[in-house]
């Protein structure tokens, strides 16, 4: 009875901020109770009025008690409202409360998945600095771990895909910057930690491919002579590889001569 009749409650509030809400909705002064603060915070919200929505539901984030079932919902419009805003680390802040508050409610898989694309929106070139990728990169997989049935599973997935993709084009290009320089050393560092830590990328070919470069620079010839004999496994027939290692190395068949008595 009481869910009713507070079912009720909010839908005339909904009624109410539709009809006269409008332009002059201030959450800050807002008159009635926590319930029609909701609804005419959704009601703004739907009309993409996301400044005052991100008040009247950062209000209610505030106000509502710990228990309520509004407070979940509250901290989720009010990151969907930072997002529609492009205010990215605000809304991956807000759904991350969300999920850490609510780890049980059923929007703490999405909530989760949403902070983590936030995050991913803040990183814009593999070049940057890789602060939000990590972010995203490991909110992506905690959500895998705390909710491996999500229906967001396989969305998180190729999001992580595409990551370590960046990631390993990051430290491509770092190591290309070492071997245009001639310092080998160090660009051996970023071609290897290309392979170790993303072998599944495209990247891990060419980061191959310049890792035997350089160690036949600086004279390493059975590192480059292993790597090159993984690579015409991993990739017979490719021209590249062809040309960076040559043919593989004729092993003879012939039988051992016999001893003459």
């Amino acid at each position: 009875m009481h869910r009713f009749r507070r079912t009720v409650l909010i839908a005339l509030a909904v009624a109410l901020a539709g009809g006269g809400c409008g332009r002059s909705f201030q959450a800050r002064n807002f008159p009635g109770t926590n319930e029609q603060l909701y609804a005419a915070s959704l009601g703004e919200f739907k009309k993409k009025r996301w400044e005052s929505a991100a008040s009247g539901f950062e209000r209610l984030t505030l106000e509502l008690p710990a228990r309520d079932t509004l407070l979940p919902k509250a901290h989720w419009y009010l990151a969907r409202s930072h997002g529609a805003r492009k205010q990215y680390l605000l809304a991956a802040q807000a759904f991350g409360r969300l999920a850490e508050g609510f780890p049980n409610d059923t929007l703490a898989d999405d909530a989760m998945f949403e902070a983590a694309s936030a995050y991913q929106k803040l990183w814009r070139r593999p070049d940057l600095d890789a602060q939000y990728g990590t972010a995203a990169m490991t909110t992506f997989q905690t959500m895998l771990s705390v909710y491996p049935e999500s229906p967001r599973r396989a969305a998180a997935e190729r999001e992580i895909a595409r990551l370590q993709q960046w990631f390993a084009s990051k430290d491509f290009e770092n190591g290309m910057h070492y071997f245009r320089r001639k310092a080998y050393d160090s660009a051996i560092i970023y071609f290897k930690g290309v392979l170790e830590n993303y072998p599944t990328t495209p990247r891990a070919r060419e980061a191959a491919l310049r890792l035997v470069e350089s160690y036949r620079a600086i004279r390493y010839r059975e590192d480059a002579d292993e790597l090159c004999a993984t690579l015409r496994q991993r990739y017979a027939g490719d021209r590249d590889v062809r040309e960076a290692c040559g043919a593989a190395p004729v092993t003879s068949t012939a039988s051992p001569p016999t001893a003459t008595p």
